[in-house]
């Protein structure tokens, strides 16, 4: 098993957004180091340019201290399709975030940082975390 947490998309978006709550968390759990895939790096650039119009320059640095914390990212592969194609269907998520899910589980994480999913659920031998949830919702 992976000791290293698996980060979806929108820890690494907060930790580049506005000041607030969400981006203290996020920056906390992304300096103690953890995983993502190639996915959750291009959908992080997706937004980054779109919605917050960032420039390449700072696109590409974030980039690249994401990749100093968090080390090589997982590949999409087709093994990783496939996982993902079956978690679709069975949990009835969307795509995108079962691919998430596929490269954690693959990866052997065992914890998946992300507001996306049900906090709690268990997928195999991992288990969803919303970090944002207040401490007396998620004990």
């Amino acid at each position: 098993m992976n000791a290293e947490p698996f980060f979806d998309t929108s820890i690494l978006i907060y930790a580049v957004s506005h000041n607030g709550p969400r981006k203290l968390v996020s920056e906390q759990l992304l300096a103690r180091g953890g995983t993502v895939s190639v996915q959750v790096l291009n959908e992080f650039v997706a937004v980054a340019r779109g919605k917050f119009a960032m420039p390449w320059a700072d696109v590409l640095e974030a980039l690249s201290a994401m990749r100093t914390l968090c080390g090589d990212p997982v590949a999409i592969t087709v093994a990783v399709h496939e996982l993902g194609l079956e978690i679709a269907e069975r949990y009835k998520f969307h795509i995108y975030d079962s691919l998430i899910v596929a490269a954690a589980l693959r990866t052997g994480c065992t914890r998946l940082y992300t507001e996306d999913l049900r906090h709690g659920q268990t997928i195999g031998s991992l288990t969803i975390h919303n970090p944002f949830l207040t401490k007396s919702r998620t004990e």
